[in-house]
This record gives structure tokens, sequence and C-alpha cells, in this order.
């Protein structure tokens, strides 16, 4: 099984910057991607930012220039640095991990429980 604890989430004005992030564990094969996904009340869950092992990063539309993620691949750890915040950021933000936890399975996806950022105008 594979646990994902994502931490750093609060209450922050627009504007403002918070950084996110999550920690892997259980009996991890191989990661193919990490990422961040983020869910708004009556809105469908979006892609925000996402890091392969190769260190290809994909960003949401509507973050890129303010949001950063990073890996720290021998911790099994990302990151996700949020700048210039603004309220329409606000949502439950869920870290997903692509992989494998046997090297006779395939990739598989794993989530966290989420993480909730609210920025206030």
């Amino acid at each position: 099984q594979v646990t994902l604890v994502e931490s750093g989430g609060g209450l922050v004005q627009a504007g403002g910057s918070l950084r996110v992030s999550c920690a892997a564990s259980g009996k991890i094969f191989s990661i193919d991607a990490m990422g961040w996904y983020r869910q708004a009340p009556g809105k469908k869950r979006e892609l925000v930012a996402r890091i392969t092992n190769t260190g290809y990063r994909l960003y949401g539309d509507s973050v890129i220039g303010r949001f950063v993620i990073s890996r720290d691949s021998a911790k099994n750890t990302t990151y996700l640095q949020m700048n210039n915040l603004r309220p329409g950021d606000s949502a439950v933000y869920y870290c997903k991990l692509r992989g494998s936890t046997d090297p006779k399975l395939g990739n598989d996806d794993f989530w966290g429980q989420g993480t909730q950022v609210t920025v206030s105008s």
C-alpha cells in the first residue's frame, strides 16, 4: 500500500505565498510521476502541476509563472511553491503519485487526502 501525506496548506491573503508538500511512503517500487491537482466546490478536479521521474514539468494554464513544482527523489517527496496567490486558487489540493508497487505490475495512481488552501481577497 502507498500512503501520501500532504502538508502546508492554510489561509493566505491574495498576493501571498504558500508551499505544500507531499511525502509518499509504503511499498513503492518505482515512481513515474508525482503531481498536484485541486478541486474547488462545484468544480471538477484539475491538474495544477506534475513532475516526472526525469524531471519534466507540466503546469495548468492558470498557474504558469506563479507556481513551481519540485521533488526530492531520495525522500519520495514533491513540493509545490505557490506564489502570487489569487482567490481563484482556493481549493483542496490533492497529491497524486503514479507508480508501481511491484516490478511485475504496471503503474497505478495513488492519491492523498488533500490539504485546504484558502486565499482571501
